[in-house]
């Protein structure tokens, strides 16, 4: 891993995930109570002693910047070489914004040559899982690869929300289709089928070529999948590598949180009794900022008059009073304060947020620093929220950040 170099591409608008990304990247997107959404590709990285980063930035990067600044640099040792570098365009190669994936790598062709890797990973920094890259590493090199895609089984019905991968019996890949309306199961599995993953293995002399390639096609949409890898077939070993999940769950653990409802189920996935997605394994961890608040805390217990401080089966960050109200199924960030004689269910409240006396909130996402008026209800009449905020067909509620009601 010492001779591979890792870009995270983190400069994406996020449009789908709006109003959540109307002032942040969407890796920047607080998830789980603690956590941002990049953590998560980061934690990989540093778990897999894959540490010389470049995290590619683009679109509303300060909160992003400032979180790796803050969170992650001082596990790196510069001394031995490692690095994690937010590089916003560079405007080297020429003068225009990442026109697609590949041509945010083509831009910072020169900090790839200035390190002189053997290997490059490209990462999404958007997406939520647990994977060994060393592991990776290995099948590609088995395999003499030029490149390698990691594979993810989906059920056939979810699978024209993806590239769509054909493999043979080798690994090695013979189709690709973006986003195919019909798409093509996998031989021995007529119910499922493969798509990637967004995490690409290159040998650096393929990479550097096929991008140069690219960057000539005034006809690319200078995507990886949809443009470079596809050309890569012929001429180049292009390989298929399969996920082994390190989650070490009861089933394979991918998400992309990229939509709305997306990012509600896969937050609300934390608070079940047993699932799938494990924030507690040691042996894995996964990190992040952690500022110093004091524990999270409940208070009042008058169960005559309802005034009672209670959490059921709910992730509460440090700093959290629950005061005199009940939470339940619910993801609450830093410094949440939940006032008497509240009701907070199915919800998502990030930092700051503040519910006031009497008020309710049902399958909702409450954007950091907003405060909830007394006797206030969302989400229990879609028709009337709708007038007032964004809302979901699926019914989420989202009140953006710092939104004055």
């Amino acid at each position: 891993m010492k001779n591979s170099i890792a870009f995270i591409l983190a400069g994406g608008q996020g449009e789908r995930l709006y109003p959540l990304t109307k002032d942040r990247a969407k890796p920047a997107v607080p998830f789980g109570g603690i956590y941002r959404i990049i953590d998560f590709t980061l934690s990989n990285c540093v778990n897999s002693e894959l540490k010389r980063i470049f995290v590619l930035t683009q679109y509303k990067s300060f909160a992003l910047d400032r979180h790796i600044t803050l969170g992650w640099n001082s596990i790196f040792n510069i001394e031995s070489g490692e690095f994690l570098h937010p590089m916003p365009p560079q405007f080297r190669m020429k003068d225009d914004w990442y026109l697609g994936t590949a041509d945010s790598v083509y831009h910072n062709l020169y900090s790839l040559k200035a390190t002189n890797p053997g290997y490059v990973f490209i990462l999404s920094g958007d997406h939520v899982y647990k994977m060994d890259y060393r592991k990776m590493l290995r099948f590609h090199k088995s395999k003499d690869a030029s490149v390698t895609i990691g594979l993810y089984e989906v059920p056939i019905e979810q699978a024209s929300q993806f590239g769509v991968l054909e493999v043979n019996s080798e690994q090695r890949i013979i189709g690709f289709e973006e986003k195919p309306q019909n798409p093509k199961p996998m031989p021995t599995d007529s119910s499922k089928a493969l798509i990637s993953m967004g995490v690409y293995l290159f040998n650096t002399e393929a990479l550097v070529a096929s991008l140069m390639v690219d960057a000539e096609d005034h006809n690319s949409g200078h995507d990886f999948g949809r443009d470079v890898i596809p050309k890569m077939f012929e001429g180049y070993r292009v390989y298929g590598y399969p996920f082994e999940d390190e989650n070490k769950g009861r089933e394979k653990y991918w998400r992309d949180v990229g939509t709305i409802d997306e990012y509600y189920k896969t937050n609300l996935d934390l608070v079940e009794v047993d699932p799938i997605f494990n924030f507690y394994d040691k042996r894995w961890p996964i990190r992040t900022l952690q500022p110093q608040f004091p524990p999270a805390k409940t208070v009042f217990s008058d169960f005559n008059q309802g005034r009672v401080g209670l959490v059921l089966q709910s992730v509460v960050a440090p700093g959290t009073i629950i005061s005199g109200g009940r939470v339940y199924r619910s993801i609450l960030s830093h410094q949440v304060h939940i006032h008497s004689y509240t009701d907070v269910s199915e919800s998502i409240l990030m930092e700051g947020v503040e519910v006031n006396r009497y008020a309710k909130i049902r399958r909702a996402i409450i954007d950091k620093w907003v405060k909830i008026p007394e006797n206030m209800e969302i989400g229990y009449n879609l028709e009337e929220d709708r007038k007032r905020f964004f809302t979901t067909e699926s019914g989420i509620v989202v009140i953006p950040k710092e939104e004055k009601l």
